[in-house]
This record gives structure tokens, C-alpha cells and sequence, in this order.
């Protein structure tokens, strides 16, 4: 039967994948080399009897979004995520599908930068991983929230501090770069579902939808007001997956600063009390 296969094969692909390998820490005496479900569980965002269920055959048709995130904590390349696709009885995204897979390579790159609060966001500016610092500086994200403009447009959840000019040139800004990723892919359905919230949720989204606005995206710099370390104020660049769409967010202070003060001071105990 597919899910006893399927099964099998997150068995396989999680024994395969040490902590470390996946950016966990080790965590003392293991039985097993492997992940643990937990450990997949928290790197998934998917509940620990979930994985259980779908290893032991007991859930069926999981959805895309589980399979996606199931292939970002297992780090598989691109033949073995397509391989879980069909085990998991889906199509396998094809060229019109906005790229939500994150190479090795890139999460390799990522693991370099455990210092600095980094965060990966699809072509529609859903966020798609972010690194324990990142958790710790912006807080943990869920459902709605994890999408960007819904944040700037629908909900506010958000520790940036923003006034009314820096909040509107956000807006136009993320509106328009959802702009051109609607035109290279105008069938993706994930796409075409958010469009349809945003523009029936936020008639500020509607006229800049219709409006055309265009602009493009630089270098700033966002002041975070956060719950315990106090103000940073950091330098927020975003970098681009050549071939994937993918965007990569990157908090930065400069150096001997108070802001790095807080900032590594954040690494420590934000950290901590995410992995503790």
C-alpha cells in the first residue's frame, strides 16, 4: 500500500538525518543516530502524532502543505521530494507552481548563520523556515500570519515598530513584488487563494492591486520593540535563490553597537528558551 511505503521512507529519511545535521542540538545520550518524531515534529510544524500516524499507515492523503514541510525538515534533495510526493499519493509541482522547496545547499548556507536571524519566504512572501534567532527576535508565526502581506494588511501581528509612511511603503512594496510573482505564475492556486483573502480582507490591498503600483525592494533598516531584551535596531536585507523564487530575509546589527549587544544577548536566551 503507498502509506505503508510512504512510511517507511520518513522512517528512512528521518534515521538518516542527525540533530546537528538539521540544526538541532544534540541533546546528550540518544538510543538512535536519527531525528526523533519530536524533533521532526518541531521542525515540520506538524503535531509529533501526525508523523506517527502517517509512519505507521494509520493517516491517509496527507496535503501538500505537509508533504512540503515534511521535505524542508527531512532536507531532501529534489529527487527525493518528488519521490515523497507520489508516495504521498499528490502530483508533483510542476513549472507553474510558485518553488517552496529549500536545496540542501541553501539550508547548508543557513546553518552558517546561526548567529544572525535569518528567514525564507516563497515568491508570495510566505515564510517557509526561519532560524531559531529569527524565532526569538520576531516571534513564532502560525496559519495566516506566516504570510507577510497578510501581517502588513490584514492582522498587524508584528514586533516591528512602523509609522504610517513606513507601514504604506511596505504595503506597496510587497503588493508589487506579489505582482510580478502573479504574472510568472498566474495558476498557482496558493496564490490565486491568497489574493482572494487579501483583496476581500483589505480594501488597502484592493487599491493597490488595481492601482499597479510598482517598486522595488532595498536595503532598510526596522526597529524591533522586543518583549525582553529591549529596541534593536537592525539592518534587514533580502537576498534571492537564483532559480527558485525564494527569498532569503537576513537581520543584521552593526557591529559594537548596543543593538548587537541585544542582538547577542538574544541569541543567548531567545535561543535557549526556544530549545530548552
Amino acid at each position: 500500500m503507498p502509506h505503508t511505503e510512504l512510511g517507511e521512507a520518513l522512517r528512512i529519511w528521518r534515521d538518516r538525518l542527525t540533530p546537528e545535521s538539521a540544526g538541532l542540538p544534540s541533546g546528550g545520550h540518544r538510543r538512535a543516530l536519527g531525528l526523533r518524531r519530536e524533533e521532526l515534529s518541531q521542525l515540520a510544524g506538524i503535531s509529533a502524532d501526525y508523523i506517527i500516524r502517517l509512519e505507521q499507515g494509520r493517516a491517509a492523503n496527507p496535503s501538500v502543505q505537509v508533504v512540503e514541510a515534511l521535505a524542508r525538515a527531512l532536507r531532501l534533495d529534489q529527487d527525493d521530494r518528488e519521490h515523497l510526493f507520489r508516495l504521498a499519493g499528490l502530483a508533483v509541482p510542476g513549472p507553474e507552481t510558485i518553488p517552496r522547496h529549500i536545496t540542501p545547499g541553501v539550508h547548508r548556507v543557513l546553518d552558517r548563520l546561526g548567529g544572525t536571524a535569518v528567514a525564507v519566504y516563497d515568491a508570495t512572501w510566505t515564510q517557509l523556515l526561519a532560524n531559531p534567532l529569527h524565532v526569538a527576535l520576531i516571534g513564532e508565526l502560525h496559519g495566516n500570519d506566516l504570510n507577510a502581506l497578510w501581517r502588513a494588511f490584514i492582522s498587524s501581528t508584528t514586533r516591528v515598530r512602523h509609522t504610517p509612511e513606513s507601514n504604506g511603503a511596505l504595503q506597496e512594496l510587497l503588493t508589487a513584488d506579489l505582482r510580478r510573482t502573479a504574472g510568472l505564475y498566474p495558476n498557482d492556486p496558493t496564490l490565486r487563494g491568497l489574493l482572494t483573502q487579501l483583496r476581500a480582507g483589505s480594501p488597502r490591498f484592493a487599491e493597490l492591486w488595481d492601482s499597479g503600483t510598482t517598486t522595488e525592494h532595498r536595503a532598510t533598516r526596522k526597529t524591533i520593540d522586543h518583549p525582553s531584551v529591549g529596541s534593536l535596531t537592525l539592518d534587514c536585507d533580502v537576498m534571492y535563490v537564483v532559480g527558485s523564487e525564494l527569498r532569503i530575509m537576513v537581520y543584521t546589527a552593526q557591529p559594537g553597537t548596543e543593538d548587537a549587544e541585544r542582538l547577542n544577548l538574544l541569541s543567548v536566551i531567545g535561543t535557549q528558551n526556544l530549545l530548552g
